[in-house]
């Protein structure tokens, strides 16, 4: 919301991105009462939901820009705050349009990140602000749980196992629900992810065999693999599956939020890597709602948590090689860096010198930080700090 609030009455259109169901719409709605406790008229702020069968008649770009005509005049400020705007064809042109004829502040919520493609580019270049919004920080759902849960609230560590487990869809902190409700309704904004943002956008046939390879993804959890690997594992399974099918149906999975590519960066050769990058998902409750419960993933799910964080602190996440050693995460922000090993425990030695050895190859000033679940935290090494996850997702 903050970020949101920068932009208020610029020059920009603000195009407000991310997974189904993490929030976008709520952001609208706090946008819209912030305008009016600033004194706009609230004729003058115009909402429209695109799922919402009211509008459904409005589906391409001239009957939206015919409607929004009808509610305006040229001389007053208008707010128009469109959510889902990829459900209206050729939607840009319009508000391209609206941007020229009249004075409108405007804001557009999707859940695709083909939103900014070429096509929007074209009409709008220079001209919009993305503003990314991400399911809930750990940080986050403490607040909620303490707004929807007084009295039933945990300490820190055992608050941050149930947000492992839970995830940080917002509606799901909103009451007290069993873990089956949880997962049947995380389950839906999965199906619902898969159908309207990949297979109907998209034009795939085969659902089943996107749905196959959504679980390779999720079963890879902070694994690095390519294309190539996902079509061998298919042929493993007298399943033929060509290069371009996995690459496009990876490219509609990410254009749809329900998993982010983050690619590899060669530290030492200060290059972009273009091949095995990792893959994540939106949220790590997505992961459990689909696959269930296994041991062996937890160290993914945790990577896949701070990934998130970082993410939603604004840095551009890589993963780094040095040599023949890996860092989990590199964050880059207008020149600041920080270095990120996640682990789940760091019981054995060799653990604490595979998590460590990677960091202090590093001979810069940038923060480096080795987290895991450890309750008992290891002393720091040449100015790296290990600490538990959840202490390091609720630092500044």
């Amino acid at each position: 919301m903050n970020l949101l609030r920068d932009f208020i009455d610029k020059p920009f259109i603000k195009v407000i991105t991310g997974l189904r169901r993490c929030g976008k719409s709520v952001l609208l709605m706090m946008l819209r009462d912030e305008l009016i406790n600033k004194g706009i008229d609230e004729n003058n702020i115009i909402y429209l939901n695109f799922e919402s069968f009211e509008f459904s008649e409005i589906d391409d770009s001239n009957k939206l820009y015919l409607f929004l005509r009808s509610k305006m005049s040229n001389k007053k400020q208008y707010y128009i705050l469109l959510d889902e705007i990829q459900e209206v064809k050729s939607w840009e042109k319009s508000i391209n349009s609206l941007r020229v004829d009249f004075n409108a502040d405007i804001y557009l919520t999707g859940s695709n990140s083909k939103l900014l493609s070429s096509e929007l580019a074209t009409y709008l270049a220079g001209r919009y602000v993305e503003i990314p919004v991400y399911t809930l920080s750990f940080a986050e759902y403490l607040l909620f749980r303490h707004e929807y849960a007084p009295g039933e609230t945990e300490e820190i560590y055992a608050e941050f196992e149930n947000f492992l487990r839970k995830g940080g869809f917002p509606a799901i902190h909103t009451g007290n629900y069993s873990s089956e409700t949880t997962y049947k309704a995380i389950y839906d904004i999965y199906s619902s992810a898969i159908l309207r943002d990949t297979v109907q956008r998209y034009g795939i046939r085969d659902v089943e065999l996107l749905e196959r390879v959504v679980k390779y993804v999720f079963d890879n959890i902070g694994n690095s693999f390519s294309a190539k690997n996902v079509a061998d594992y298919f042929k493993s399974q007298n399943r033929k599956i060509d290069l371009n099918t996995v690459y496009n149906y990876l490219n509609a999975l990410e254009g749809a939020f329900i998993i982010y590519r983050i690619p590899r960066y060669d530290i030492k050769g200060k290059e972009l890597l273009k091949t095995n990058e990792k893959y994540f998902v939106g949220d790590q409750s997505l992961l459990y709602a689909v696959m269930g419960f296994k041991d062996r993933l937890i160290s993914g799910v945790l990577e896949n948590i701070v990934m998130l964080d970082l993410k939603r602190r604004g840095f551009k996440v890589f993963v780094g090689k040095s040599g023949e050693k890996e860092i989990d995460f590199i964050g880059e922000k207008a020149g600041y860096k920080i270095y990120v090993q996640v682990t789940y425990k760091m019981t054995e030695q060799s653990t604490i010198d595979r998590e460590f050895s990677p960091l202090l190859d590093i001979k810069d000033n940038h923060p480096k930080y080795v987290v895991s679940m450890d309750e008992t935290w290891k002393d720091n090494i040449e100015g790296i700090q290990h600490m538990h996850i959840a202490d390091f997702l609720l630092k500044d």
